[in-house]
This record gives structure tokens, C-alpha cells and sequence, in this order.
């Protein structure tokens, strides 16, 4: 069988990461299986529509390096499906329900459902629609259906239950008397989202549905479309929920749930990718670190837990962060310029030493600036340690490691270790009393990164300038 899933957003916002993992697990099992994977956007609910939000979500992919398959779209041009440019064969498969007995109009309005519902409520009995329209006549239909506005309902069969299987869940059984006659076609002849996604997901070819739990409960109203059309029933898989840490589900009220705040936050693209995918999955050992292909060889629908999985901000920086350390240097230095705020060179080699060195102290890539500042910029005036660079012992350290650095145009790490015992040797000057002034003379705080590698960043000729200023007379 050839593989085809599709990921089906709503065009209401931007990325959340709920549907950034839905669409992972989707792209991870199409390409694990040598299949295809298509965008359809559901933008059947004019009222939510979001302006911009296809944009957005677009663009959210292509920075995360999920690619869709190509699909022809209603114009003939390649990029997602929009159901909205579909109407018509939503009309048409409706329409061959309601010819075989398999759904009916419905003229009941707002005020008498909203008051059969109380009714119900208040006797403590199932709010499901009472099937008032379905006794109407062949001749009421068809006068009302040319004067009163009507929605057209699928008649749930009377069998006592509907049992499907679940790659994820296994066996699930629903009791077809929970279940009430659901509306396929709107007044305004848009399609419910049941209506669009069977008749759309058929036609495309779509094999295996991938989604999270919260469709569950709308699986067995697809399984009776499916069977009142006589249609083979694609494979499901519902994917467990993402929590918060209080285990409720994640919202936006208890923090970032979209994947632009955490672009924006400076997680990289990779990191994310790599957390997201072990929300809910893992390949059975404790590795924790993948690339996008190792995902790919790994990946497979049975090893998805049905619990709900927890969103771990700190997880997600620790993981971050190794990925600033070990993805290439130039990704990294890519990565960075659109967090540097600071007015310096970003495209000499000596920013690229400063993102090395930096990169492994940070979790995030907004803390750059705060960690590259102190190789461009050299003021002490107001420092609270300031009165250290004047004292005698340090004023005698900064004019001997002038004089030493003068005499040698090359400087490695070896040689400044050895500058160091040569320090200690012939001014008695060490430990702390040797680094604290000296690291606050070319770095600008006294405790932070060993001295051949703020050499290594600033070089000879800016170590002796820095130097030079804080020299006294």
C-alpha cells in the first residue's frame, strides 16, 4: 500500500505546537514509509478565518523544514488544498445521501433545538437532535427545502455500536445511541468539518489519519460516512495530548503555545523539531538527541503513548542549548544574526569566534547579546570593581603583560599558559589576584572565560589596547 497522510489546519492563527507535532508525526511516518504527505486547509468556517494565517503557517513550516508533497490545488496551480475552493463536491456527495435515505433535511431552527436542548438537560436526558424533520414528507420536504432555510443531517444507523481500530488506542468501541445525527451541510451550504474531511480525505487518496485525541470521539460519525458512502476506512492513530506541567492541557493562558514565540525566544528550528517529536513518542532507548533523518529511521505509529505528554520548558532549553553547541558553527552564526542587537560587524571572522565561544553558554539565542558584549565594547567607568584596576598590583601586572605581549606577534594557548607561570614567577602575582584584575581589564568582568580564549576572540593588538587604557600614567 502506498502511504498518503495529510496534516489539515484551520486557518485561525498561527502554529500551535499541538499542530507542529501533529504534522511531524505526519511527515515522519510518510517519509519512513517512502510516502506522501499533503497541506489541506479547512476553511470551511468563514468566521474564524484568520487573514494572513495560511501565510503564516506556511512560512512556520519552511523554517522548520517540514515540505509537503506537491497537491494541484482547484486552479491548477501546486501548493495546499483549500476546502473552501470545494463546495460543490460536498454538494454533490450530500446530495447522493439524501437520494439513498442515508441523511435528510433538517428546517428545525436555532430557538427549537436551543430549547430541546434545555428540555433535555433539565430531564437529565441525552441533548442528541429528536429527529423531528425526519418524519416529514417527500412533498414538505421539497416545498420547505424552496422557502426555509435547512441544514441536511446523516441518519446514524440503529446497529447498537461502532468498533475501529486504533494504532495507537487499538480497539475502540463507541455506542451508536451517544451518538447524535450530525449536520453534514450547513445553512449557507458550507460542509461541516465531518462532511469535508471524509469526502476530502477519500478523494486524495488519504490511507492512514494522524491526529490528536481530541477527534476521537468524532472517529465513528467518519466510519458511518465512510460506510454510508461504501468507502474503505482509512487507518487511524490519535496522538496523545500536550500538557502543561500541572498536567491540564496546554493553553496560552500558562505560557507560549505557538511555534513563532519560540523562534522568537531563540529556540533553533532543529531543537525544536527533536522535543516536539519525543512529546508522545520515543524510538524505545534513552537517546534523546535526533536529527530530522535519524527521526525518520526511527519513527513508527505503535511506539506513540496514549498518555498525555508534557510541555518541559526547561527540557526544551537543555535540549537547545545542545544544539548550540553541536550543530555546525556556520548554521549557528546563521541563526544568530537576527537575535544580535548590539551595532557591531556580524560578517567579519572575529563575530564568528564570539558565536563559537558564546554558543556553548547560552541556552537561548536572545541571551547572545549579554555574552557577546564584553568583546566589542570596554567601558569601566561605572564598574563596581573598577577601584581593582588601579591598585599597585595590578597596575604593575597590566604594564608587564604589555611589555611581554609587544615582544611576540603570536600568541597560542600554550604560551599564555606559560605567560601566566612567568607572572607568577617573577611578580609573585597569581590565582585570583592575577585573574580577577586581569579579566576585568580585557573583558570587563572579573570572573568569566579563561584568558587564551578571550585571546583567541579579541587578539594581541586589542589585549594591549584594552591594557593601555586602564594603565595609570
Amino acid at each position: 500500500m502506498n502511504v498518503k497522510v495529510r496534516f489539515a489546519p484551520s486557518p485561525t492563527g498561527y502554529l500551535h505546537v499541538g499542530g507542529l507535532r501533529t504534522a511531524l508525526y505526519n511527515y515522519l511516518y510518510a517519509k519512513s514509509e517512502g510516502g506522501e504527505i499533503i497541506l489541506r486547509i479547512e476553511d470551511t468556517d468563514q468566521s474564524r478565518k484568520v487573514e494572513g494565517a495560511v501565510e503564516q503557517l506556511m512560512s512556520a513550516f519552511d523554517v522548520m523544514g517540514i515540505n509537503f508533497d506537491e497537491s494541484p490545488n482547484n486552479e491548477g496551480d501546486c501548493g495546499p488544498y483549500f476546502q473552501s475552493q470545494r463546495l460543490n463536491l460536498y454538494k454533490k456527495h450530500v446530495n447522493e445521501l439524501v437520494d439513498k435515505g442515508l441523511a435528510y433535511p433538517c428546517f428545525c431552527s436555532s430557538e427549537r433545538l436551543d430549547k430541546l436542548r434545555k428540555e433535555k438537560q433539565t430531564q437529565k436526558l441525552s441533548t442528541k437532535y429528536d429527529r423531528h424533520c425526519l418524519s416529514l414528507s417527500k412533498d414538505e420536504i421539497d416545498e420547505k427545502c424552496n422557502s426555509e432555510p435547512h441544514v441536511i443531517r446523516l441518519k446514524i444507523p440503529d446497529s447498537e455500536s461502532i468498533t475501529f481500530n486504533d494504532t495507537v488506542r487499538n480497539n475502540v468501541t463507541f455506542n451508536n445511541a451517544e451518538i447524535d445525527d450530525q449536520v453534514l451541510l450547513k445553512s449557507d451550504g458550507f460542509p461541516t468539518y465531518h462532511l469535508a474531511n471524509v469526502v476530502d480525505d477519500y478523494l486524495m487518496g488519504v490511507t492512514h489519519v494522524i491526529r490528536g485525541e481530541e477527534w476521537l470521539s468524532s472517529t465513528p460519525k467518519h466510519i458511518l460516512l465512510y460506510n454510508a458512502f461504501e468507502w474503505d476506512v482509512p487507518q487511524f492513530a490519535h496522538v496523545p495530548l500536550l500538557l502543561n506541567p500541572d498536567k491540564s492541557k496546554l493553553s496560552k493562558r500558562q505560557g507560549d503555545v505557538a511555534v513563532e514565540d519560540y523562534l522568537k525566544k531563540g529556540i533553533l528550528p532543529e531543537a525544536l523539531i527533536n522535543f516536539v517529536a519525543l512529546l508522545g513518542w520515543n524510538p524505545g532507548d534513552d537517546c534523546e538527541i535526533f536529527s530530522i533523518d535519524e527521526l525518520i529511521s526511527e519513527f513508527s505509529l505503535e511506539r506513540i503513548h496514549t498518555s498525555g505528554a508534557v510541555f518541559n520548558q526547561e527540557k526544551l532549553a537543555w535540549m537547545n542549548g545542545e544544539y548550540l553547541k553541536n550543530l555546525p558553527l556556520n548554521k549557528i552564526v546563521i541563526h544568530s544574526k537576527p537575535f544580535i542587537t548590539l551595532d557591531i560587524n556580524t560578517e567579519d571572522e572575529k563575530f564568528n569566534r564570539v558565536i563559537d565561544f558564546s554558543r556553548n553558554r547560552v541556552s537561548y539565542l536572545t541571551e547572545l547579546n549579554d555574552e557577546i558584549k564584553y568583546f566589542y565594547s570596554h567601558q569601566l567607568e561605572n564598574h563596581s570593581d573598577k577601584a581593582l584596576l588601579s591598585e599597585a598590583s595590578s597596575q604593575s601586572l597590566f604594564k608587564f603583560w604589555v611589555t611581554e605581549l609587544s615582544e611576540n606577534e603570536t600568541w597560542t594557548p600554550e604560551t599564555l599558559k606559560a605567560l601566566i607561570s612567568k607572572t607568577n614567577d617573577e611578580l609573585g602575582i597569581k590565582g585570583k589576584n592575577l585573574f580577577f584584575p586581569m579579566r576585568l581589564a580585557i573583558y570587563g568582568e572579573c570572573k568569566g572565560p579563561d584568558i587564551p580564549s578571550i585571546y583567541n576572540i579579541l587578539g594581541r593588538d586589542e589585549i594591549i589596547n584594552r591594557l593601555n587604557s586602564v594603565i595609570i600614567g
